[in-house]
């Protein structure tokens, strides 16, 4: 402030100048002169102008941005500790929050995978913990709406209520966090069987879609060759529904259906890009099989045509019971032989047809009917055969015959001083079967086969016994 022209200028003057003696000072002042009221008038307005500025700047300080508090009010302690309160109140209830939102997702992806009954107990006890992160967040957000700690007249009693009110929701908040971090632990074993599944779904969706596109192209290649495939394309085809729910995602048909039908397509898939790649030589073999077949009924014929004097042989050297039930095979192997013949036309004609299925089976049955007739035919000059020698020398076969009872009878008495009853037995009676048989060849016409089935029969008896005690020695039966 410029002071005016005034006595108090003169005065500035004189105290100016210390350094001057009191009494030259003295002799050179003057009479003051009045004041300038107008001058001091200014002044004051002045200071008080500048006082009320500072005071706005004050007050607008106090009140603006993020809710500041005035700093002249009472009780600042009681707030500020329920402003700490509230703020870690908030910060408990974000950590809440953020955990059932994280814990969410882990149950979602249990819930689409996972249908057994641990999983769905996992679902309800979520549900259970957020029916009481719902109360206990609702009481949270009922406390801070219950004070408003940015009033200028907060009274400290209130202030303090304030304070215990959050502090209690911050406790129950982080109660239910602990239990509802407990339960998230507890999930690790269902998380990660559902991840798997999840981490199997592409894949699998992705080896479906692969599988059919090289079925498709072999069943192309095999058709350019000339063969129709029709069974093969007709089974392709019906691929293709699946296909397309296998487009349609897991979102719709849920993630383990998805992955089964993926997997059911990639096995029917595979399964017929590996008959369409064998079709060919499938088709070579039926064309070989047929060659064969039909070579070996020519030969079936003409050996069978060798029957007559073979039985004619028996029935002039050996009793009737050695050969009579022999006397059909000829009629049966010449009607086996027909048979099979027609059976190689149709086959023939199957084959024509591409009809694949129709050919292999009608070539099993000509196969399964030339056997037969083979083993007809043979065993009449089998029969002749045995019983020339048998009657020739029946002591070889007799003695084959109780070379393998004594061997059996040793292996029973093995560490025994009495054989087992359950041994012995049988053994005893093969002995007395083969003493008949052999008492059988005695007379004018003995029934040199009913000697030869005899004695079989007793070789199989005893193969029996000695299996039996061998096994019970594996065992460790003791002796």
């Amino acid at each position: 402030m410029t002071p005016g022209r005034g006595g108090r200028a003169r005065e500035r003057d004189v105290t100016a100048t210390p350094q001057q003696p009191y009494t030259q000072r003295a002799r050179h002042r003057r009479t003051p002169e009045p004041p300038d009221r107008a001058g001091v008038l200014r002044d004051v307005l002045t200071l008080v102008t500048v006082q009320l500025a500072l005071l706005a700047v004050t007050a607008s300080g106090a009140f603006a941005g993020g809710g500041t508090r005035r700093w002249w009010g009472r009780g600042e302690n009681q707030r500020a500790d329920a402003q700490t309160a509230k703020d870690a109140a908030a910060a408990a209830f974000y950590e809440l929050d953020t955990a059932q939102r994280d814990l969410r997702i882990s149950i979602e992806t249990i819930s689409a995978v996972d249908d057994s009954p641990g999983a769905r107990r996992a679902v309800e006890e979520f549900r259970t913990l957020g029916r009481r992160i719902d109360d206990v967040s609702g009481a949270y957000i009922g406390a801070v709406d219950a004070h408003d700690l940015d009033r200028d007249d907060l009274e400290p009693a209130a202030a303090a209520r304030a304070r215990d009110d959050l502090t209690r929701a911050r406790n129950e908040l982080e109660l239910v966090k602990v239990d509802l971090d407990r339960f998230a632990q507890g999930l690790g074993p269902l998380l990660e069987k559902a991840e798997t599944q999840l981490a199997r779904l592409a894949p699998a969706v992705e080896r479906a879609r692969q599988a059919l596109l090289a079925a498709t192209r072999a069943l192309d290649e095999v058709r350019a060759s000339g063969l129709r495939a029709d069974d093969l394309a007709a089974r392709l085809a019906a691929l293709s529904p699946e296909l397309t729910k296998l487009n349609q995602g897991a979102g719709q048909h849920g993630v383990q259906e998805t992955i089964r039908r993926a997997d059911e397509v990639l096995r029917g898939a595979e399964a017929v890009r590996s008959e369409a790649e064998r079709l060919p030589e499938k088709a070579a073999e039926i064309d070989r099989r047929l060659v064969s077949l039909r070579t070996r009924a020519q030969a079936l014929t003409t050996r069978s045509e060798g029957v007559e004097p073979v039985l004619s042989e028996l029935r002039r050297r050996y009793s009737a019971a050695c050969w009579q039930d022999l006397q059909p095979v000829p009629e049966q192997a010449a009607r086996s032989v027909a048979q099979a013949e027609e059976k190689l036309k149709e086959a023939q004609a199957a084959r024509d047809d591409q009809r694949w299925p129709d050919a292999t089976s009608l070539l099993s049955t000509v196969r399964a009917l030339l056997n037969t007739t083979d083993d007809a035919v043979s065993a009449a000059g089998d029969r002749l055969r045995r019983l020339d020698e048998v009657s020739t020398d029946p002591s070889r076969e007799i003695e084959r015959t109780r070379f393998a009872i004594r061997d059996a009878q040793r292996l029973a008495m093995a560490g025994r001083s009495t054989p087992d009853p359950r041994h012995a037995r049988p053994l005893d009676d093969a002995v007395a079967r083969l003493d008949r048989a052999v008492a059988g060849l005695e007379g004018r016409h003995p029934d040199y086969w009913h000697f030869l089935t005899e004695t079989e029969g007793v070789r199989r008896t005893v193969a029996r016994v000695v299996a039996g005690i061998r096994e019970d020695l594996g065992h460790g039966s003791a002796p």
